[in-house]
Formats: structure tokens, sequence, C-alpha cells
């Protein structure tokens, strides 16, 4: 039987800049490719310059007239979040979309960014806490949407306020909950603190469900030598149409919470189904860790100290 397939009307992005982390592979790439594909011109920061090549050639293979480019990033490095900056700040060009897509998940053993902060917190969150407030003059100029894509893992877990790098007892899910969870904070505190201070800016958050990605998937880089038998049933479900979604529908939420007309600022937006793990998207209510004020103000504050920057 074949798979049903989900899908969202495209708005004209034509004439729209946008910056989509994590767009070498997996969901970023889907996203990159669908927003290309509506005319934007999509900056895509990577840390791997020869599969961000790569990206680049699979997108204009279906879409030859796309306009694309490239740009160093390296998200456990805010130095390297910071060159970024200065020079995107210098070219000049407003962003008129940012999608803070790239993430790590899970890695067996604790890792560290450059900066000393655990790999999936410092990565996920506290470079694309960085990164937004390093491009907020762009953001500005372009009276921007940020979308930033937390995960299903978010829907339960805390903050370990005690202990935010996990240096005593290190729980690699628990610590990618976490590093979601500031992820969703921080978007809906966007929205709050830009309509406060009259920035310009619409802040949104999103989550893919759940689907075949690269992200438990083997990868050398975070100490997995093979696949984990999450992402083996995953994706039998998945080629069934069975729970979970697909890669292509997983990209779907961020594109419409970036996207669409309808979108609203401070919403959350994921797939539709029972258990939100897959189908059509559209808005939900943000799950519990997500929704105190208090919380997310707290982790404003956390994130400025740790970065060293401020938006302003």
């Amino acid at each position: 039987m074949p798979l049903r397939q989900y899908d969202i009307t495209m708005p004209d992005l034509t004439g729209t800049r946008a910056v989509v982390t994590g767009a070498s592979d997996g969901l970023g790439l889907g996203i990159a490719t669908r927003l290309a594909a509506a005319g934007a011109e999509v900056l895509m920061p990577v840390r791997n310059p020869r599969k961000g090549e790569a990206a680049v050639g699979r997108i204009r293979e279906q879409y030859p007239r796309a306009k694309l480019s490239l740009e160093a990033l390296d998200l456990s490095s805010l130095e390297s979040v910071a060159a970024l900056g200065e020079k995107l700040r210098a070219d000049g060009a407003p962003i008129h979309l940012l999608i803070n897509n790239a993430g790590v998940m899970t890695p067996p053993d604790r890792q560290r960014t450059a900066d000393g902060f655990e790999l999936q917190f410092g990565t996920s969150h506290l470079a694309h806490f960085a990164l937004t407030a390093q491009l907020l003059p762009l953001l500005k100029a372009g009276r921007a949407r940020v979308t930033s894509q937390t995960s299903i893992a978010a829907r339960r877990g805390a903050i370990n306020w005690d202990d935010l790098h996990w240096g005593d007892k290190y729980d690699g899910m628990s610590a990618y909950r976490q590093s979601k969870i500031g992820v969703g904070l921080f978007g809906l505190e966007l929205s709050r603190r830009s309509s406060a201070a009259n920035w310009g800016i619409t802040s949104n958050i999103s989550h893919p469900g759940v689907a075949p990605t690269s992200l438990l998937a083997a990868r050398s880089e975070v100490g997995r030598a093979e696949d984990t038998v999450g992402v083996r049933m995953i994706r039998r479900l998945s080629t069934r149409g069975i729970i979970v979604g697909t890669v292509d529908s997983a990209t779907l939420p961020a594109l419409m919470a970036a996207t669409s007309a309808e979108a609203k600022d401070g919403a959350f937006y994921g797939p539709q189904w029972p258990g939100n793990l897959g189908g059509p998207p559209g808005e939900q209510h943000p799950w519990a860790p997500l929704r105190s004020v208090d919380d997310a103000s707290r982790m404003w504050s956390v994130s400025e100290e740790l970065t060293g920057v401020t938006f302003q």
C-alpha cells in the first residue's frame, strides 16, 4: 500500500534571504531544498565544506537556478559562531528567515564543545542563541521570522540547573532533552522579548516528530559506531507509514512555522497524528517543560552569561 503523502503550499519566496543551520544533510537539507525551490536565496552555514558542496549539488540537480551559498560554521565553537556573525554583518544583507535546525543527539559518552560546554547543550542551544544574537541587526533589518527546531524529546525532562554541562553523572538522553528544552524556551522567549522591545522579529518553534534521519544513525564524530536499535525500528515503521513520519513529512512543521502567512508569533508547530510522532503539520500546545516563563527568562540570562553575547 503506498504511503499517504502530506505537504504544505509554499509561498513565493523570491527576494527572501534564508539562513538554515544543519543544511548539509537530513532535515536541514530538505528544508533548504524547499526554500530554494520557492525562490529564496538560501545561505547554508556548514562545518564540513565537502558535505556542504555535495548538498548544494543535490539541490541544484533538482533546481538548477537555485540561489545557494555556503559559509563556514562550527556550532561547537563560539569563536566560529562569532566569525560568521561578523562576516554576515559586514556584508550587510538583511535576513528574512532564520531556521535554527542543527543539533546533536545522544553521544554515548559525554563530549564537550571547544568552549567546555556539554556537546548537545552547547551545539543545539547555546550556539543558536549566540548565532541569533550575532545576526540580530540583520534580522531586525529583514523583519525576520526565526524558527527554532526543538524535539519530541522535550515533551518531558527538565533543565539540570545545578549541572548544566553534566559533569557529574552524564546521561545522554537527559542531556539531549535539556538541550531541546533550552531551544524551545529560547524560541518562545525571543518572541516575548522582540515584542516588548519592538525589534520587529517574530519567533516560533517547531519539532519534526520522529523520522529516520541521521541523528540516531552511525556517526563517528559523536562516538556512535553503528546505527542504534531505535533508528532501525524507526526506519521500518516509517516505510510502512505507521506511527512515525518520513524525512519529507518531518520537514513540514518547520517549513510551516517559517513560511506560512498563518503561522503565529510565539506558537508551536509539529505533526498532528496522536502522540505527535508523524502526520500532517499544524499548531499544537507547548509541552509542559516549555511553558514556564520564569524558566525561559532564567535560561536567557544563563545563556547570555555562558556565551558572552547580548541582544541589542
